[in-house]
């Protein structure tokens, strides 16, 4: 018998990705993805129970001792501040965690996609972010696509300029061409599939710990996501980091 929390797959899609159940009604699980940004539902009968769940970020934390990397000596370094706009909490805590390994400066809000456009702007004032992130679920049927792009132009109002305020917006699915014309910097997903629950946080994260005078490799960037230029695209830009002298 399964109940809320227990992991999933469904056999119609050939168990290809993890879920938890987020509630059951009427013999149909509505599901939350572990590892992708995937809103599902399911017969009973589709599912089967995982043991174990197999989640490993340990490639990505390995990705942050890469970044930080910096030259030392007398130099020192502001890496960029992020605000983290998601409509999931646990997907949230997780990036949350994920910037607290690599010491960045991030501030986290849980908001439901719809509501996100309404509350945008104070949360852009009251943290000042270099960069934002909007991310949550999305696919055909959740259509949270137009709730991202609604405050990508709202964060786009706030500051035109690309390079003052980066917008990294989208989810599984989500409408890549729409965000990217709303005023995203980066955005899922050009091959409307799957991301990585972290591949947003990815993205805000190393342009955080890239100067303010380098132009981003953006082919290098995007290849740093789960599923490169697939998952995840976006526009020439530079990074947020200052660097100063001496200590």
């Amino acid at each position: 018998m399964f109940k809320k929390g227990d992991l999933v797959s469904r056999n119609s899609h050939n168990n290809d990705v993890i879920f938890k159940i987020e509630k059951i009604e009427d013999d149909v699980a509505y599901l939350i993805g572990v590892d992708v940004r995937l809103c599902a539902d399911s017969m009973l009968n589709d599912l089967v129970l995982v043991e174990e769940n197999n989640t490993d970020d340990r490639a990505f934390y390995e990705e942050i001792t890469k970044l930080r990397n910096f030259e030392r000596g007398d130099y020192f370094y502001i890496p960029g501040k992020i605000l983290h706009i998601d409509g999931d909490r646990e997907y949230l805590k997780r990036c949350l965690d994920f910037y607290k390994k690599a010491n960045i400066l991030a501030y986290g809000v849980y908001s439901p996609e719809y509501e996100m456009s309404q509350n945008v702007e104070k949360y852009l004032s009251d943290v000042s972010p270099d960069i934002v992130v909007i991310t949550g679920h999305d696919s055909d049927s959740k259509k949270n696509s137009k709730y991202f792009a609604d405050a990508v132009k709202k964060c786009r109002r706030y500051q035109k300029d690309y390079d003052k305020l980066i917008i990294i917006a989208g989810a599984c699915q989500s409408n890549y061409e729409l965000l990217i014309k709303s005023g995203a910097n980066f955005a899922s997903s050009p091959k409307h599939i799957n991301i990585h629950a972290l591949d947003p946080a990815i993205i805000a994260l190393t342009l955080s710990l890239i100067d303010k005078n380098e132009h981003v490799d953006l082919i290098n960037l995007l290849e740093k996501t789960s599923n490169g230029k697939d998952g995840m695209g976006g526009v020439s830009t530079r990074g947020v980091m200052t660097v100063g002298y001496p200590r």
